[in-house]
Parts: structure tokens; sequence; C-alpha cells
């Protein structure tokens, strides 16, 4: 959420919110695209996991309520994702979640290349 100067910091459950429903919309837009879509939230993103959930329900985007680091959680995801023989791609700007999706074989993009399709 932090490529966007949207006031994100103030309300991080109102931008988690937001974002992952522009992304159920590029979801529904991309069809095949991808089997699923993950949305990982962390701290105070996390109030938004309800009013997400429900939102997402039907969609082939699912939101994951991290109980602790981000990236760890979407490092998990990604290890059951290639655990299944599906291909992963994973979107961060971090350097070093980078790394840990790269060696477990995901692809990794920046947020540019979501936001250019959103």
């Amino acid at each position: 959420m932090g490529a966007r100067p949207d006031g994100w910091w103030r309300d991080r459950a109102g931008a988690a919110l937001r974002l992952g429903r522009e992304v159920a919309v590029l979801a529904r837009q991309e069809g095949g695209l991808a089997g699923a879509w993950v949305v990982v939230l962390e701290g105070r993103a996390r109030d938004a996991v309800p009013l997400l959930a429900a939102d997402l329900a039907g969609t082939s985007v699912c939101v994951v309520s991290a109980p602790g680091s981000g990236d760890d959680a979407i490092v998990q995801v990604v290890a059951e994702a290639v655990a299944r023989e599906e291909s992963c791609l994973v979107v961060t700007a971090d350097r070093e979640l980078r790394l840990r999706c790269e060696e477990l074989n995901a692809s990794v993009v920046g947020p540019g290349w979501l936001l250019g399709r959103l």
C-alpha cells in the first residue's frame, strides 16, 4: 500500500479494504490470468479482514490475516503454493521479501506492475 500516496498510513484498514476490492475487480477482469489471488494483511490493516472477506466471497481472491509478520505470511503462502506445484507471482518492493520468495522459485514484480493494472 505504501506505493500510493493516498493516506494509507492514517487509515491502514481503509486502504487495505480499497486495495482488496480493486484486486477483486482486476481478478474478475483478468479471468484465467491467475487461479487464485491472495491479499496478505498485517498490523492495523488486519482490521479490514472481516469486511474484505465478506466482499471477496465468491471471487478468486482470498485474504490472509498475518498473525505476525506479513512477510513471513507471504513466504508461507508461497511455500504452500510451490509445494502444490503451482506457480506463484508476488508483488512487493521489499528486497528481502523478494529474495525469500525467489529462493522458493516464485516470480516477483514490483508494485508498479499491479498498480498499472488496477
